[in-house]
Order: C-alpha cells, then structure tokens, then sequence
C-alpha cells in the first residue's frame, strides 16, 4: 500500500492537461495559415532555438507522468492486483499503439485504388476508434450487448482499411513509425511499468529519472555506437535519446512530490517550485553550452528547459486554483477530461472540410489573422468535445 495519499484529484494536472492539448491543436493547426511568426514553430533540425511548437508535446508527456501514480494507486487502494494493473498498462499501450500506427498510414497518402478518398478513411477510422474504445456505462441490461456488437463492428472496420489501404506509392499498411499517439503508448508503458516495480518511492524515481537524462547526454554526445546491442534495445522500447522517458519520469517523480508535500503551506510550496524551476533553468543554460538545444535529437538543455517550462506552468496554475479561480479554466476542461477524444476531432473537422469543399479565404489565413483562425479552431475543438461528452462518447484507454 503507498504511504502518500491519491484519494484527491489533483485539479491541476486536469488544467495543464488541457491547456497543453489545447496548444497542441493550435500549432498543429499552423499548416493551414501563412506568415506564423518564428518563434511558434519547431526548431529547424541544425537550429539551437526552442520554438512554441517545441514545448508542447514534452509538457504532455510530463503532464501523463503526473497522472500516473494516481492512476496506479487508485487502482490499487479499489483493490485491483499487480497482475490485473499491468494488464491495463498493457491495454492501454495497444491501443494508442494501434491508432497511431493507423494516423500515421494515412498521413503518407492513399492510391485512387482503395476506393475512397483520404478524408473518408479518416472519418471511417476515427469512428472506428470510438466504437471500440468509448466508454460505454456500465449495466446489466440488454443494452450492453449493443454495446458489445459496435466495439466488434470497429475492430472489423479497422481490420478492412487496413487490408484495402494503399499509400500514394501504392505501399501497404505497415508500421513505418508509431506517431504521437504510439510514442506516448511507447513511453507510458516503459514508465508505468518502472513506476508498478518501484512505486512511491521518491529517490528511487529520482536516480531513474537521473538515469535517464544522463542517457539523454551519452546519446546527444554519440558515445553510443549506431549499431550497437544497447541503442537496439532502446530502439526496441522506442526510448531514442531517452528525453521522452525522461519528461513522463520528471512528472512522475514530481507528482509524487507534491502529493508528499501537500500539506506544507502554500508560501513554501510556492518557494519549492519557484526553487525547481530556477534549478532547471540553470542546468538548461549550462548544458546548452556542451549541447544544443534540439527536441529531434532529444538533448539535455532540451529536457531541462520544457522540464521547467512544465513546472513553472503547473504552479502558475495550482495558484489560481488555490486562489478559487478554477473556473477561469472551465471553457478548456473537456481537453482535460476527454483528451484524446479532443486530438482526434481536428483530424474529423479537416476532412468534412475536404469533402465539402470548405475553404476560408486569403485574409483569414495570413498572419496574425491566421494565428486568430488557429485559436478559435483550437476552442471549436474543444466545444465539440464537450458536446459530444454530453452525449457519452468519449474516447479512453
């Protein structure tokens, strides 16, 4: 049984969850409009820079790390074993392993031989997914076996475009990379399983997640040979450079933090994170001296900068909730609660949009004008999450 108590929900990991998906959506919404500024981008691959577009995949893996051990103990303290615990990690991995490997596919093109256009697919595949992984209510009634026939009618679905599907070189289904969501399944289960191993145990999290930015250097100072038994069994468990893993341990190793914590008083609470964030930023800026700063090469100033930036962020808003501003953040709780429902609905929106031959014109997609369309195609998203919560289809793994 872990000695830190995960009864309360902690309403700023919900927050930060969401306002990260909400940038998500936002930047990954910057293909359609011109003239972004430099700063909101990615990093080109030579580039010591760390753009806007940069920061927000490394703050939601850090944010999956916080919700982690709570996930963990609450399935421990209903009284759930290891065994059932890691089946669900496990289950979870496969899942967001499947729809990213299905994303991805089709983001390399469709041949005019499977018989419908991308935009279909897509809207095929995505229903798909909230057939099998909705989160159906709970009953005893005849009602569930409809519940069973639409997860087996998705699985079929997914089963027949994977065998119709032809890329625009006529290539097959084939699992050319894991996309966004199959790294976070990647990266869950590594750190869900060490966390199963080690549970509460705040230096032992800490020398991992130690571990796990000294590999981020070895890696970014190529000690490691390419072909060597070592980098192939990271490449195995998608760990890479070992940043991914270092973000989800970070805030692992930080949730369990400030759950220990949680009764000193606000002031030194504050002291402490200001504490980290000053401490993170200083090994960003010494270690940028020896490394550049680079999320494709997952180097250290990388891990420490988007470390902090997730820290800093966090405590900014466990202020304002402290300060019984919550509901500032109620317009962006769905992203939060039903996030991976929200990343899916742009990818429905872009091909209703194609199919209907929707285009805005010029002057909405040029500069700060198109900075204005990408925020409110961010916040349609996440409208459309919350009506659909209302109507009980929510996507969960």
């Amino acid at each position: 049984m872990s000695k830190l108590d995960f009864s309360q929900r902690n309403v700023g990991i919900d927050v930060l969850r969401a306002l990260t998906m909400l940038l998500m959506i936002f930047v990954n919404d910057f293909w359609t409009v011109n003239d972004v500024p430099h700063w909101m981008h990615h990093a080109k691959g030579n580039e010591d820079f760390l753009g806007l577009a940069d920061v927000v995949f490394p703050c939601f893996l850090f944010v999956v790390g916080m919700s982690i051990p709570f996930a963990i103990e609450r399935r421990f303290s209903k009284g759930f074993p290891e065994i059932s615990t890691m089946q669900h990690v496990l289950e979870r991995t496969f899942a967001l392993l499947i729809m990213g490997v299905f994303i991805v596919n089709t983001e390399y093109g469709i041949s005019s031989e499977v018989g419908m256009s991308m935009s279909v697919f897509r809207i095929l595949m995505i229903a798909a997914f909230l057939m099998i992984w909705n989160v159906y209510p709970r009953t005893d009634k005849p009602i569930r076996y409809v519940y069973t026939a639409l997860k087996v009618v998705g699985m079929l679905i997914l089963i027949y475009l994977a065998f119709i599907f032809r890329d625009a070189k006529d290539g097959i289904f084939q699992a050319r990379w894991w996309g966004i969501l199959g790294t976070i399944g990647w990266t869950y289960l590594v750190c869900a399983s060490i966390y199963l191993f080690v549970r509460d145990k705040i230096p032992h999290i800490f020398f991992i997640w130690l571990a796990f930015v000294l590999l981020c250097m070895v890696k970014s100072s190529q000690l490691i040979p390419r072909e060597s038994v070592i980098n192939t069994f990271l490449g195995i468990l998608y760990i890479g450079s070992g940043s991914k893993v270092a973000f989800t341990m970070g805030g692992i190793l930080f949730s369990l933090i400030i759950v220990k914590y949680s009764h000193v008083v606000t002031r030194k609470k504050v002291l402490f994170i200001v504490a980290v964030v000053a401490v993170l930023l200083l090994a960003a800026a010494v270690s940028n001296h020896f490394w550049m700063i680079s999320k494709g090469r997952g180097t250290p100033p990388y891990v420490f900068y988007c470390s902090a930036i997730a820290i800093g962020t966090y405590g900014l808003i466990q202020w304002a909730v402290s300060k019984g501003k919550e509901s500032w953040f109620n317009i962006i709780k769905p992203a939060g609660t039903a996030t991976l429902t929200c990343y899916l609905v742009p990818y429905v929106l872009y091909s209703i949009s194609r199919l209907l031959g929707i285009a805005l014109p010029d002057w909405i997609k040029e500069g700060g004008m198109g900075l204005v369309k990408c925020a409110c195609f961010a916040f349609l998203c996440i409208g459309i999450t919350a009506l659909l919560e209302r109507f009980k289809i929510k996507l969960k793994v």
